[in-house]
């Protein structure tokens, strides 16, 4: 949210995409986002597309007919955001598209310009926090009940 407010200007008219209602990641991608969106964006519509990419496709197009003043969308995966983004294609509009997992079709979107970003994980770290975290629980330290592991904007 933040990269595209700085990219597009605070109150910036956004769309989002959301996963399957009532999952984890849903909840966790939808409140990091509003985190900042909340204050610096303008979330003119969001609606869920259960990280299906035909989904995002199919809402997307919805959302593009009913809020024609969209600049960016970003959706809680990259199946999403390629959905979103054949959507958008079709429209002939030029809109940014923020998807999550960092995935080789988002990847190579990016590589061809027609994808802004992707949020991805970053397994390595969270597999060396773990292997600390069970470490230091063998040997009798303390461990936080939430272990949090940076996110990278690709």
């Amino acid at each position: 949210a933040d990269y595209i407010a700085k990219k597009l200007g605070e109150k910036a008219q956004v769309a989002e995409l959301e996963g399957v209602p009532g999952a984890s990641a849903t909840r966790e991608r939808g409140q990091g986002f509003h985190n900042i969106a909340d204050k610096k964006l303008k979330v003119v519509a969001k609606q869920s597309a259960d990280f299906d990419r035909t989904k995002g496709l199919n809402v997307m197009e919805n959302l593009l007919q009913a809020n024609p003043d969209i600049k960016a969308v970003f959706a809680h995966n990259d199946e999403m955001a390629l959905g979103a983004i054949e959507a958008i294609n079709s429209s002939g509009k030029d809109i940014m598209v923020i998807g999550f997992d960092g995935n080789d079709d988002a990847l190579k979107a990016i590589k061809a310009g027609k994808m802004e970003a992707t949020v991805a994980q970053q397994p390595d770290l969270i597999g060396k926090l773990a292997v600390d975290a069970g470490r230091d629980v063998i040997q009798g330290k303390k461990v936080e009940k939430n272990i949090p592991a940076p996110l990278k904007l690709v």
